[in-house]
């Protein structure tokens, strides 16, 4: 069995650091989405791209407890859609997608003509300067630097060709959300500036999940609280059927 944890934007596998030394179990991998951190991929960076090569990760493991944060989490609900026989349990913080579906203000921007203006000056920023934008965004200042210096052309091009393949993702993956099955966890961190209130539960309920609220958690509860996440993750490993 493994713990396959899966990143978004913009991360690397990094951002699972603090969560991870906090568990009691070693089967572990962190995977890393191609371009983010690493060499740009060998497909083109678009959502079904990446969706099929998580699909092709996690096919390599007998038997998976998934955990997915913000883009990866969009990238697992479209996988657990065809329903793979190897997830034993499946853990993330996104959220019903659907045709209401919006995007937050800043992928918003990137979707639009100006997100190349936007990412060269992050790119033409320092890295501490680059983090002090981070922080302002939510980030813990334990991770942001980390995340800052990380960030280059290679991952600005990939989420820039990623959010402007999505601009219709509710009604694209949206409808397959219903043949996914549990048990699954959705983690609605309750302090989080991108989330929309009834996502989490809205999730949770098409699919039979459990929620479990993160109070004063943001974005990046990994990081804002990993002791008590993995604590979440460990009880519902050890016992997934719901209450």
């Amino acid at each position: 069995m493994t713990a396959i944890f899966v990143h978004g934007v913009p991360e690397t596998p990094a951002v699972w650091g603090p969560l991870i030394e906090q568990l009691d179990r070693t089967d572990v991998v962190a995977l890393g989405l191609p371009g983010f951190g690493s060499p740009a991929p060998s497909f083109e960076p678009t959502m079904g791209n990446y969706a099929d090569w998580l699909a092709a990760e996690l096919a390599q493991h007998d038997e998976v407890d998934l955990v997915a944060h913000d883009w990866g989490a969009l990238l697992a609900l479209k996988v657990l859609a065809a329903k793979p026989a190897n997830i034993r349990t499946w853990t993330m913080d996104g959220g019903d997608l659907a045709a209401d579906f919006q995007w937050h203000d800043l992928a918003k921007l990137w979707i639009s003509p100006e997100g190349e203006g936007f990412m060269e000056g992050l790119l033409s920023a320092t890295a501490a300067d680059r983090a002090a934008t981070l922080v302002a965004a939510g980030v813990p200042e334990s991770g942001a630097f980390t995340m800052a210096n990380a960030f280059d052309a290679t991952m600005a091009a990939c989420i820039l060709a990623l959010y402007r393949s999505s601009v219709d993702i509710g009604n694209e993956w949206g409808p397959g959300i219903d043949s996914i099955t549990g048990p699954g966890l959705v983690i609605d961190a309750d302090q989080d500036p991108f989330r929309s209130a009834d996502r989490p539960r809205r999730l949770a309920a098409r699919v039979g999940a459990e929620v479990e609220v993160l109070p004063g958690a943001g974005h990046w509860w990994m990081l804002d609280s990993p002791q008590v996440a993995a604590e979440v993750l460990q009880d519902f490993w050890e016992d997934p059927t719901p209450s």
